[in-house]
């Protein structure tokens, strides 16, 4: 049913040509060269140390590996690192 909903939102979105990362409530993750990470539409921060910070989100967990990282701002959806950011995934 799930997988409906979300087919049905996707086609909405296209049609009226809205973000989808609003609709489907994704993660929009901005990257500014390997210095500032800027995610949108998180679900919570699950681990935070200077290396490695996890964040989640609808679509899974997004893992970020770096060198001195740290949360510049987080508010309810949004999320603002810096650091020397060497690898962004979803895992």
């Amino acid at each position: 049913m799930s997988k409906k909903i979300d087919d049905l939102k996707t086609n909405i979105a296209e049609a009226l040509e809205l973000p989808k990362e609003i609709i489907l409530d994704l993660p929009k993750i901005t990257l500014v060269g390997n210095i500032q990470l800027y995610i949108e539409n998180h679900k919570g921060i699950i681990e935070y140390t200077k290396d490695s910070i996890r964040i989640n989100s609808k679509s899974g967990v997004i893992r970020i590996i770096g060198k001195n990282m740290l949360i510049k701002n987080i508010v309810s959806e949004e999320v603002i690192i810096k650091g020397e950011i060497i690898n962004v995934e979803f895992i």
